[in-house]
């Protein structure tokens, strides 16, 4: 079983198809139910959806509730972008992205761990290669996904023994609809496609008896 968060668009949608093409049994989430079951339209086999705001410790409790068992994979791809000069950036936009990036891995992450620790599952925390380095006009987004890497690094301390690993995801841009309500307007005709990042992503997440992938940064050419 495979649960993907932020499956509704983008890479969440893209890793849903490929998996769904292999006969994988996946759990999708996102916040829109709509836009979960189109995505659900396209997939062959067994595939269900639940729509969840992860920044509700409740909604989170009862997605994973709905798990027959513990799952083998979770690759977390939800979350969004603001971006601008900060001195013209809205509090109340810089709040909401902080809670649907941050706030959402912190509570999603503590109930994988209160759940799962013991449990051989591989979490994949997708974030953005603004985690590791600083960018013009995406200061409060590239503090969002610092404080993600610090959250990984720190959790994987606490891990240490555990069957459970921590996989931290760093992709480059993507041509996808992310940027249209980000604030941030460029051309992504030269950006890496949500396919083209899902082939790779997965291709990377493979295990060995005594090693694992832990830390996969996708750049664009």
């Amino acid at each position: 079983m495979i649960l993907i968060t932020g499956a509704s668009s983008g890479l969440g949608a893209a890793l849903a198809n490929i998996y769904g093409t292999e006969g994988r049994s996946l759990l999708l989430t996102g916040r829109n139910e709509q836009r979960l079951a189109r995505v659900v339209s396209t997939i062959s086999g067994e595939v269900n959806a639940i729509a969840a705001d992860l920044c509700q410790p409740r909604e989170i409790s009862a997605l994973l509730d709905s798990l027959p068992q513990a799952p083998d994979t979770v690759i977390h791809c939800a979350g969004s972008g603001y971006f601008g000069a900060i001195e013209q950036q809205q509090p109340d936009s810089i709040d909401k992205l902080i809670h649907n990036n941050l706030t959402a891995t912190i509570l999603l992450l503590r109930e994988l761990v209160k759940r799962y620790r013991n449990d051989k599952i591989n979490v994949v925390v997708v974030m953005s290669t603004a985690a590791q380095v600083a960018k013009a006009g995406e200061s409060t987004y590239c503090a969002v996904k610092w404080a993600i890497r610090g959250l990984v690094e720190s959790l994987r301390l606490e891990l240490k023994g555990s069957p459970m690993k921590l996989i931290a995801v760093y992709p480059g841009g993507m041509a996808t609809d992310f940027w249209k309500t980000s604030g941030k307007e460029l051309d992504t005709s030269g950006f890496m496609t949500a396919q083209e990042v899902a082939i790779m992503l997965k291709q990377a997440l493979v295990n060995a008896d005594h090693g694992y992938v832990s830390d996969i940064t996708i750049n664009r050419v």
